[in-house]
């Protein structure tokens, strides 16, 4: 075993370092790679560095002597049935060398917990051209009773791209949602921080005091679309931060309670006469392709929101087909 130096490849761009050894050298635990570049036996371009440095291409990464992996390999994945098949391949509405967009249905979780095995995650190797090509990586999540937009990278380095992007809020996320009653003003943003009480499935998001230490800066923009009278509503929804359930809770603290809300909003959000169902849909993704450009991406409405939105006479009118720009 020797000293060895690799380049960092362009579709690395932006992956952690210790991410890129992850890929490198699967076998190499966390805390032996921290007390490599401790001690300075790992540098990249010549420098010491940190498990969560950046890498970019082109990059030279030094890789001290690192002992074979004594570990078994894990087990194959179980090939998807045909039903799993079409059912994931159904809901892509875009896809490309470098990234797939799908419609999630509301009720299908992202990934998995406990008691639940049939989530998205779960089928993303059905996504693959080739039997050899990585297997496609979620970008971001949504909730299990949201529906809509789920965007995808086809390799590890597209992924650390658009996470980068999400995280610098270079894409512009639309909702909508149809909420219990009116807000006013008619537009706005919600500034109001938020905490998580409690763990697991069970946990709750709740607003929070600025002077609570485990209060998280949430900002959320609306605007009312459409309503019916007061007691319905059509908003459009921009989380300009990210933190879990942020727009339900934010909706619920406007005293607008999204409709069919399992978790926020009691008894409100609940009126007779509607689909009893959560009535939150990830609408539109703006996003810089990592590519070049931008890609504009939207998602029809699941059917439990048409069927509302014919009630109350709402018109969503035509779904924009996706565009590169």
């Amino acid at each position: 075993m020797s000293v060895v130096t690799l380049t960092v490849s362009e579709d690395e761009a932006d992956i952690r370092l210790d991410r890129w050894f992850r890929r490198h050298y699967p076998h190499l635990t966390q805390g032996a790679l921290q007390k490599l570049c401790r001690t300075g036996q790992v540098r990249v371009d010549g420098k010491r560095a940190e498990t969560s440095t950046r890498l970019a291409p082109g990059q030279a990464v030094r890789v001290p002597p690192i002992p074979d992996a004594s570990r078994p390999a894990p087990p194959p994945r179980k090939a998807l049935d045909e039903r799993l098949l079409r059912e994931i391949r159904g809901m892509v509405i875009y896809t490309d060398d470098q990234v797939i967009v799908l419609n999630k249905p509301a009720g299908l979780p992202v990934q998995g917990g406990p008691g639940i095995t049939h989530h998205v995650d779960a089928m993303l190797d059905g996504l693959k051209t080739h039997d050899d090509d990585p297997r496609p990586r979620l970008v971001h999540r949504i909730d299990r009773d949201t529906s809509g937009l789920l965007l995808l990278a086809r390799t590890p380095g597209v992924a650390a791209k658009l996470a980068a992007a999400f995280r610098g809020r270079d894409v512009k996320k639309t909702y909508w949602a149809v909420v219990v009653g009116r807000p006013s003003p008619a537009s706005g943003v919600i500034d109001q921080p938020l905490a998580r009480l409690g763990v697991g499935p069970g946990a709750l998001t709740v607003v929070a005091s600025r002077k609570d230490e485990d209060a998280a800066h949430a900002l959320s923009e609306y605007e009312v679309l459409d309503a019916a009278g007061r007691k319905l509503s059509w908003l459009g929804l921009s989380p300009l931060t990210g933190r879990t359930h942020q727009l339900r809770v934010h909706c619920e603290a406007l005293g607008t309670p999204i409709l069919g809300d399992p978790k926020y909003g009691g008894d409100a959000a609940h009126p007779e006469g509607f689909v009893d169902r959560l009535h939150l849909h990830a609408r539109t993704l703006d996003l810089p392709h990592p590519a070049g450009g931008r890609l504009v991406v939207s998602a029809e409405l699941p059917a439990h929101m048409r069927e509302t939105f014919r009630q109350l006479g709402f018109s969503a009118g035509a779904t924009a087909s996706p565009r590169r720009t």
